[in-house]
């Protein structure tokens, strides 16, 4: 056990029920057996300094630590996954706040880019606005999917040395990632060669390619728009569209600078992992395994079963979600100890 966290804060072990042991069927029920809590939400747009923005999502401030969520690929903070945490931290008396990455809070971003796995000035951005909002008060986070990979880059980066020059942002107290997909070519080709990671991939690439289509005229110039047509994949996506509009030479190389797993060694922040070794996000031998067990800041919590977001347990009427349990109870007991530092 790392002497870094605490005993208290390690969640239980998970086991999956007989009737939720398919990966598929672990990451579907955890799509369509969520709840949808009705949530006193506000939300808040804050301009960046590029001249574009983000939207965020509220709750009215009730004291305690600050926890920002970052949702997964074409999700949002209004999506089930984030409400059910938003949930669990409120009982667990911490504050949520939600985070639409660029173009995903249901308008168009201004500029000629787009969020991606390994974009971590926004989310510098935002932790440096919520440090200075909140002064005092610990400052918690929950990267899920793509945003766990955006989570642990970004801890990775900011570690060990000093930010990038032109990405600065402070470091959390404590970190939560959840289903990450550690090495991105190897998620998207598996997801390119089995049946249903094609599925998977045509409902990603549906909302994909249409919020393209929503400003041709602001990426004309660098995206081959005819191209579009074309697109099955999401490499052959990423290589169209998110690496020319994000500074990549291709998809080899955004997969290659924005993989989580290369940035493990450096996180130096209480950090979490939940992860399933049977997601279909990700295939078994992509797991940075001794990335994950070398590093005395991190406690992987990798279980056999789970699916890509996934995790439920109970039954199928009055199902529970061990993700959320987990990373609430993580974070409060590790928040708390911050606090009392202080």
């Amino acid at each position: 056990m790392s002497e870094v966290i605490p005993p208290d804060a390690v969640p239980s072990r998970y086991r999956a029920e007989r009737w939720a042991r398919n990966p598929h069927v672990q990451t579907l029920a955890g799509k369509f057996l969520r709840p949808e809590h009705a949530l006193p939400v506000s939300r808040e747009r804050w301009d960046t300094p590029d001249g574009d923005f983000l939207d965020l999502d509220l709750l009215p401030d009730q004291g305690g630590p600050v926890v920002l969520v970052l949702h997964g690929l074409e999700g949002h903070s209004r999506r089930p996954y984030v409400r059910n945490a938003f949930h669990a931290l409120r009982r667990g008396g911490m504050l949520p706040v939600g985070l639409n990455f660029r173009a995903c809070s249901g308008e168009p971003n201004r500029v000629a880019r787009t969020y991606h796995s390994g974009e971590t000035g926004d989310l510098g951005f935002v932790l440096g606005r919520l440090r200075d909002r909140f002064p005092g008060r610990p400052l918690g986070t929950i990267g899920v999917s793509l945003g766990g990979n955006v989570l642990l880059k970004y801890l990775g980066e900011r570690g060990v040395s000093a930010a990038p020059a032109d990405a600065p942002g402070p470091l959390p107290d404590a970190a939560v990632a959840i289903s990450v997909p550690f090495d991105l070519a190897a998620g998207a080709d598996l997801l390119a060669r089995t049946g249903l990671g094609r599925l998977y991939t045509r409902y990603f690439l549906c909302s994909l390619v249409a919020k393209i289509r929503q400003k041709e005229r602001l990426v004309a110039p660098v995206v081959d728009l005819a191209a579009l047509e074309r697109v099955r994949t999401l490499r052959a996506f990423d290589d169209l569209v998110t690496a020319p509009l994000n500074g990549f030479t291709d998809a080899d190389d955004y997969y290659d600078q924005s993989s989580s797993a290369g940035y493990l060694e450096g996180i130096r922040t209480p950090t979490l992992i939940l992860q399933s070794v049977d997601d279909p996000f990700l295939p078994p031998d992509a797991l940075p395994r001794t990335a994950l067990s070398s590093n005395p800041y991190i406690h992987p919590e990798l279980t056999d079963r789970g699916g890509h977001v996934g995790f439920v347990h109970g039954s199928a009427r009055s199902p529970r979600f061990w993700a959320e349990e987990s990373a609430a109870r993580f974070l409060e007991v590790v928040l708390a100890g911050s606090a009392a530092g202080r």
